[in-house]
Parts: structure tokens; C-alpha cells; sequence
């Protein structure tokens, strides 16, 4: 059986650490490297239900995309089993769970994040967004009309629901970002895209659309960047024949949308 760190060592061949952006923190980051390891539980998040799910499934690894812990967003100033990260901690090490994230260099990685988006999306030739390899561009056959498009990008990640800004314009040239990539909305401008999918954008992103002449469609940070974790098991199973790895069926969208009527 491989070890915690060999399958570090084999994920970030696929998207190594360097490429990671500066405040990231990726790699194996909870659990002893040397243990052996049969069960791997695939998800996006390691939340209290993703760790209860590994320890009923007997998985002795978790590989996720965004970090147990990141001192960008909560620091980790102590481990007690009385705070919410310090219970979740404790309950893996003890159970002898490890955990390896990738985030932003899966993000960038050819293979990773956004192919995994752009494949769902069905685009066709998908070369990247940006220069620092975030984002995906791709053209459909011919141009789709907007309203029945956002239908298609609804069932293709099974959103609960979206949010769109119609700027008058039928989707060919499409830009994906997967997670929140509202910033690179002036880069999918300037590669002539009529339509940017990605998350997290803002009102006035939104009010802008518009006048920029960008179709923009908010899918949702969960819905855009899950369809990574298929690309990440179709790669251990490849790499690791005798490892039995699944995908969290606890982990899913947290957002509900309320609809007046329903």
C-alpha cells in the first residue's frame, strides 16, 4: 500500500506545490506521512460530515481542494477540542486520519480546477484565461442563446440555482473560472469572450455587465470547482490501482436558494 507521502508526492506531479500562490497552503498538512494508506475519501472541503464519513468508511486519507487550514482566512492559534477547527482536527488525528489539499496549483494545473470545469461545460479547446494559467477559454459550434444556455450550465453542475446578467449578446466564446474568479472578468473582456462563468461575483459586477458587454453567470464556488474532484480519483485510481477511492456523497452545495411561491 502507498504512503501519505507518496501520494503527495504523486498529486503534486499533477499540480506541483510551486505553483501555488503565496499565501496558499497546500500539500499534506494533517497526519503522520508515513502511514499506509487503502481508502482515500475524495471532496472539496474537509467539513465535521467529510471527516465522520472517512472514519465510518475506514479511509485513512482525505484529499481535498481548499485547505484544513489556511492563516489567511482563520489562523490557527491553538488545537482544543472545545473550538469548531480544533474539534475537527482532533477528530482526524485521532482517528488517524490524514488530510492532503490542493488548492490554487490544482486551480492553475493543466488537468485540474478549470479543465475539470471547461470538460463539463463541454468547450471546445479550452487554452487558459490568464498568464499566471487560471481560467479556461473555449468556443462552442455556434452561438446558443443565453437564456437556454444558463439552463445547460445549471444542469451540467447541478446547481441549486444561479445568478446571470444578460448583456444582449447569444454565448459562443465562453471564459470559465472555477471559484471565485470575478477578478479576471476585464481578461476574459479583453480575449473577446461574450460570456464568463465562474462565482462569487459582486452587485456591481452584475450592474456593470452591461455596458462592459460580457454576459456574466455566477454558478456558484461549490458547483464550479466540484467537478474536480472526478479528475482527482480518475488520477489516484490511475496511478494507484490497488487504492479504493470514492467521492464524499456527504459533501454537497451549502447555498439554498428561495424562490417565492415554492
Amino acid at each position: 500500500m502507498p504512503t501519505v507521502r507518496e501520494i503527495e508526492q504523486a498529486l503534486f506531479e499533477l499540480a506541483p506545490g510551486e505553483a501555488a500562490m503565496e499565501w496558499d497552503n497546500v500539500g499534506h498538512l494533517l497526519g503522520d506521512p508515513d502511514q499506509p494508506v487503502e481508502r482515500v475519501l475524495v471532496a472539496l472541503d474537509i467539513t465535521e460530515g467529510v471527516a465522520d464519513e472517512a472514519i465510518a468508511a475506514g479511509c485513512q486519507l482525505i484529499v481535498a481542494h481548499h485547505p484544513i487550514m489556511n492563516c489567511r482566512w482563520t489562523p490557527v492559534q491553538n488545537i482544543r477540542d472545545d473550538t469548531f477547527q480544533g474539534h475537527l482536527f482532533l477528530k482526524l488525528l485521532r482517528n488517524n486520519v490524514s488530510a492532503i489539499c490542493m488548492h490554487t496549483n490544482l486551480d492553475i494545473a493543466w488537468g485540474g480546477v478549470n479543465d475539470a470545469l471547461a470538460q463539463r461545460l463541454e468547450l471546445v479547446d479550452p487554452g487558459p484565461l490568464c498568464g499566471n494559467g487560471l481560467g479556461r477559454i473555449g468556443e462552442y459550434p455556434e452561438n446558443v442563446a443565453l437564456a437556454d444556455y444558463v439552463r445547460f450550465v445549471c444542469h451540467a453542475l447541478g446547481c441549486n440555482g444561479l445568478r446571470y446578467a444578460d448583456a444582449g449578446k447569444p454565448v459562443r466564446r465562453v471564459a470559465v473560472g472555477g471559484g471565485a474568479c470575478g477578478e479576471f472578468e476585464d481578461d476574459a473582456i479583453r480575449a473577446g469572450c461574450d460570456t464568463f462563468v465562474t462565482a462569487d461575483l459582486s452587485y456591481h459586477q452584475f450592474l456593470d455587465a452591461a455596458g462592459k458587454g460580457i454576459n456574466l453567470i455566477d454558478a456558484g464556488h461549490f458547483p464550479t470547482e466540484d467537478p474536480v474532484c472526478e479528475h482527482v480519483i480518475s488520477y489516484l485510481t490511475d496511478r494507484f490501482p490497488e487504492l479504493a477511492v470514492r467521492k464524499s456523497a456527504s459533501h454537497r452545495e451549502v447555498i439554498q436558494y428561495y424562490v417565492e411561491g415554492e
